[in-house]
């Protein structure tokens, strides 16, 4: 590709966080500063156990990309996070890579795709008792 026909690509950060009960979708400029868009799966649905679905976070996410448009960002670089720490689960709900293709579907270039969810070293003792849960 040509040095002069690449295309201008105004990035910014998408700081996805996806739980078995929500999906929330912040978009901020490229130094996480200042917040771009923000929406989340239980802005676009009225009963709460659809707010951690699939179809909650297209929406969500075609919300927020109409919004990156008018504020003239056409790429981000997505920074996936599940709840985590010591008892959380550590993978992401499954509102996360709908969005991730919603983003790409609506035309706006993905750059670095990172899980960041949080991960404890050592820390809490875990919830269980001496022996461990007896199934």
């Amino acid at each position: 590709m040509d040095r002069n026909k690449r295309p201008n690509l105004r990035w910014g950060i998408a700081n996805i966080f996806s739980s078995y009960n929500n999906t929330i979708i912040h978009i901020t400029d490229i130094t996480g500063s200042e917040t771009i868009a923000k929406a989340s799966g239980g802005m676009m649905v009225k009963s709460d156990r659809l707010e951690s679905s699939p179809t909650a976070a297209m929406s969500a996410a075609k919300k927020v990309a109409e919004e990156m448009r008018e504020k003239g960002i056409n790429a981000i670089h997505v920074k996936v996070r599940a709840p985590g720490g010591h008892n959380g689960p550590n993978n992401p709900g499954p509102g996360a890579q709908a969005a991730i293709r919603t983003f790409s579907r609506v035309g706006i270039r993905i750059g670095v795709i990172a899980d960041v969810t949080p991960v404890p070293h050592g820390g809490c003792r875990k919830k269980g008792g001496k022996r461990g849960r007896r199934v």
